[in-house]
């Protein structure tokens, strides 16, 4: 009964306010009363979605109508077939009458490069109209090394391809529990020589290339930095780490506040871990514990992406805060309301669309502003 009576006094109190709108308010959906009443049980029960934007809030709301199962107790094979947050993009898309088809105004390509003793796949991502050579970004998916495909994360390089005016490389990578850690990282640093050696014959600058990974693909696009720096190979212009896998240690206070989040909670990171290492030593490799091992020292400027509802959010702010104690120069972006998964949410969700503005933003300066492309398109 007293749970009963603070969620109805909860939600009386928020139907005078806003469902922690968005500041870019120009897309913000308006909270209904189910928002309202959604948020006022979060708050009374203590769920970290009690501080959810209303615009991740349907998105949320429209992937959980698709009935995802939970990861942990799935096998990888049964996990890879479960619906994705950009599932819950197009489920939203369709309850407000909009097109799911692919953003116009860039033209893919698929091609393939080596990496031991077998091939993956990319996807070239170039703006219409652009006129080579143009620079060049590397782009690695996230999905826990274990789910997700170029398909999942088609949103992102797209965005970037058009914004920037750059060619998106967007790699495929060797997955776990059928391949274990590190092929990941060996495929993804394949990848990047592949995107060097071959820059010219897809209309790309060579001399211009950078890398933005999210999830594990921020875990790879660092190891990747650090990789050329150590290799002697040609470094990347700039960074992009988008809520990175950047440590190992499962009891951060991220971790803590939002081990019951959605889509990503601390279980299913648990899982991605056990299906990723070989045993429990790797668990200290710098390669995934960078923040605890990894020498961060001598690499390009990075710009770090988080989300407050994430329990990844410490590891990225960790990444930026230990960067740039080695020296090095990092540019630190924190997005409230929203969680894990939201880069790439650009058409739905207005602080997506704030932080791939400002990410395009980014990577135009690291470009020196060379981009001599044009998409014609609005």
């Amino acid at each position: 009964m007293l749970v009963r009576t603070k969620i109805a006094c909860l939600a009386t109190l928020l139907a005078g306010t806003t469902f922690l709108a968005a500041t870019s308010a120009w897309a913000q959906a308006q909270p209904t009363m189910k928002d309202h009443f959604d948020g006022a049980v979060s708050t009374v029960t203590g769920s970290p979605m009690a501080n959810l934007d209303v615009d991740m809030k349907h998105v949320l709301d429209a992937m959980k109508k698709l009935d995802p199962k939970p990861i942990p107790k799935l096998s990888a094979q049964e996990a890879r077939k479960q619906p994705s947050a950009a599932d819950g993009v197009k489920e939203l898309l369709k309850e407000q009458g909009k097109p799911t088809a692919p953003e116009p105004g860039v033209t893919t390509k698929d091609m393939s490069y080596e990496t031991s003793g077998s091939t993956q796949p990319v996807r070239i991502y170039t703006p219409d109209g652009a006129t080579s050579p143009l620079p060049v970004l590397v782009y690695y998916h996230g999905g826990g090394f274990v789910v997700a495909d170029l398909d999942t994360y088609d949103a992102t390089p797209r965005a970037i391809a058009k914004g920037v005016k750059a060619v998106v490389v967007s790699v495929e990578y060797r997955h776990a529990p059928e391949a274990k850690f590190p092929a990941q990282q060996d495929d993804a640093f394949a990848a990047y020589k592949w995107a060097l050696a071959n820059a010219k014959s897809f209309g790309g600058d060579p001399s211009k290339v950078a890398l933005l990974g999210e999830s594990a693909g921020g875990n790879l696009v660092t190891n990747v930095a650090i990789m050329a720096r150590d290799g002697n190979v040609e470094k990347p212009v700039q960074v992009v780490a988008v809520y990175p896998m950047a440590g190992t240690n499962l009891d951060t206070q991220s971790y803590k506040d939002n081990a019951s989040a959605k889509p990503l909670d601390k279980p299913m990171m648990a899982w991605f871990y056990d299906q990723t290492v070989r045993n429990d030593a790797d668990r200290a490799d710098p390669r995934l514990d960078i923040v605890g091992k990894a020498d961060l020292k001598g690499l390009p400027p990075f710009t770090v992406v988080t989300a407050q509802i994430d329990p990844l959010h410490d590891d990225g702010k960790m990444l930026a805060d230990k960067i740039k104690a080695a020296g090095g120069q990092v540019t630190y972006r924190d997005y409230p309301g929203v969680t894990h998964e939201f880069f790439g949410m650009g058409n739905v969700v207005a602080k997506a669309k704030e932080a791939e503005t400002a990410v395009i933003g980014d990577l135009k300066a690291a470009f020196g502003g060379t981009a001599t492309g044009s998409t014609g398109a609005k």
